[in-house]
C-alpha cells in the first residue's frame, strides 16, 4: 500500500488469523464427518422446501383445502362399501401434532395414502381387495369447486332472466348489460356462423352453458392462486368429460351426410378408401382428444408457472434471507403478470372449446350441396 512499509505490516495478527481459519476448516471437515452432524444435517434436508411436492399438491385434487401452514378446510368423505355408506371428516385423517392416523368408521378402517383413501386390514396394512371394493365419491376440493361453480351461474342467469322478464325489451341493467354481449357472439359468431341458420338455436343453450362453465371455472382457479384456487379444467377428467358430451351429441344427432363422408367419402376411388375411411374413422373418435388436451393443458401450464415464480421466493430465501427478499419482488411481479394473462387464457381457452365444438356439430349436421348446372 501506497506510505506504507512492509515493517509495518503486523506479521504476528496475520500468522494467528491463517491460523484460526485452519483450525476452523478443519474442524468443519471433522464435524461433517461425525455422526451426529450427519443426523442433524439429513433432519434439515428433509425440512428443506419442496417445490414438486407443493405444486403437484396445488394442481392435484385432494380431500381437504389447505389454507396455510398445517391449516386445513375438511371436506367430507363419502365411501360407498359392500358394507353400506360410510360419511366422515377428512380431518379424522390428522392426529395429534399434525400426525396422519386412521379412523376406524361402522364397516372399516380407512386411511389416506397420498391422496387417495385405502381401507385397512386388522393389523393395519392396506387391505388391497376392500379397497377395490368401495367407491370413493367423496366432495374433494374440484366437486366442491365444480358445484360452487353450477350454483353461482343459476343464480346470475336466473336473475338476469328475471330482469328481463320485468323490463321486457328495455336496454339491460346492471350484470346483464355485460353478460348481453357475450350472450349474443356465443349465439351470433359462434353457433349460427358454424351451424348453420336451420339448426344454430337448437345448440345455443349448450355452447353458452359450455362457454360459460369453462370460463367461471377458469377464473374461480385463477383468482386468487392461493389458497382457495383449485386446478378444476387443468385436472385432464373434466376437460375429458365435456369434451366426450359433445362427442356423443356428434355421433348420436350427425345426419346420413355427415356418415356417408365417414365411411365412404363420394368421388374417391375405393383403393383409396382403404386408406381414408380408417384416418377418417380415427379422426372422429380424436376430436375429443384434441379438445380436452387444449384446454386441460394450457390452464395446467399456467397454474405451474404461476407457483413456480412463487417458489422462487423460498427456494433463494434458505439459501439466506437476503437472497429470498431480493428474489421475492421480481417474483411477485412476475406472478402477477401471468396470473393476468391467465384470467385472459381462461376466457380464451373457453372460446376456443365452444368454436371447436360448433365447428365440430356443424360438421355432423350440415346438408348435402348439390351442384345446379
Amino acid at each position: 500500500m501506497k506510505g506504507v512499509s512492509i515493517a509495518a505490516i503486523p506479521y504476528k495478527a496475520l500468522m494467528r488469523a491463517a491460523f484460526l481459519c485452519f483450525v476452523a476448516f478443519f474442524s468443519g471437515r471433522l464435524q461433517a464427518n461425525d455422526p451426529a452432524h450427519e443426523t442433524m444435517a439429513e433432519e434439515v434436508r428433509e425440512e428443506e422446501f419442496k417445490v414438486g411436492e407443493l405444486i403437484l399438491d396445488h394442481i392435484g385434487d385432494s380431500h381437504d383445502w389447505h389454507l396455510w401452514g398445517h391449516t386445513h378446510l375438511p371436506l367430507p368423505i363419502i365411501l360407498k362399501t359392500p358394507g353400506g355408506l360410510e360419511v366422515f371428516s377428512s380431518a379424522r385423517f390428522v392426529g395429534e401434532h399434525h400426525h396422519p392416523t386412521s379412523y376406524t368408521g361402522k364397516y372399516g378402517t380407512y386411511a389416506m395414502e397420498g391422496k387417495r383413501v385405502v381401507a385397512l386390514d386388522a393389523a393395519g396394512h392396506v387391505d388391497d381387495a376392500a379397497t377395490a371394493a368401495m367407491w370413493d365419491i367423496s366432495l374433494t376440493k374440484n366437486a366442491v369447486t365444480i358445484i360452487f361453480c353450477c350454483v353461482l351461474m343459476c343464480l346470475l342467469f336466473i336473475s338476469v332472466a328475471k330482469g328481463y322478464a320485468k323490463r321486457g325489451a328495455s336496454a339491460p341493467t346492471g350484470i346483464a348489460s355485460f353478460l348481453e354481449p357475450i350472450i349474443l357472439f356465443v349465439r351470433d359468431d359462434i353457433a349460427r356462423t358454424n351451424i348453420g341458420e336451420k339448426h344454430y338455436m337448437r345448440f345455443t343453450p349448450y355452447l353458452l352453458s359450455l362457454f360459460f362453465f369453462i370460463w367461471f371455472l377458469n377464473i374461480i382457479g385463477m383468482i386468487p392462486i392461493f389458497p382457495f384456487g383449485a386446478n378444476v379444467t387443468g385436472n385432464i377428467a373434466i376437460p375429458l368429460v365435456l369434451a366426450s358430451i359433445t362427442l356423443i351429441i356428434v355421433t348420436l344427432l350427425a345426419k346420413k351426410h355427415y356418415w356417408q363422408h365417414i365411411f365412404a367419402m363420394p368421388g374417391v376411388p375405393k383403393g383409396v378408401l382403404i386408406i381414408l375411411t380408417p384416418i377418417e374413422i380415427m379422426g372422429h373418435f380424436l376430436r375429443p382428444l384434441v379438445l380436452t388436451a387444449r384446454l386441460f393443458a394450457n390452464i395446467m401450464a399456467g397454474h405451474i408457472v404461476i407457483l413456480v415464480f412463487i417458489c422462487l421466493i423460498f427456494i433463494f430465501g434458505s439459501a439466506s434471507a437476503a437472497g429470498g427478499i431480493g428474489a421475492s419482488i421480481p417474483a411477485v411481479l412476475f406472478a402477477t403478470f401471468v396470473n393476468c394473462l391467465e384470467v385472459l387464457v381462461g376466457a380464451l381457452q373457453a372460446y376456443v372449446f365452444t368454436l371447436l365444438t360448433s365447428i365440430y356439430i356443424g360438421t355432423a349436421m350440415a346438408e348435402p350441396h348439390h351442384d345446379h348446372h
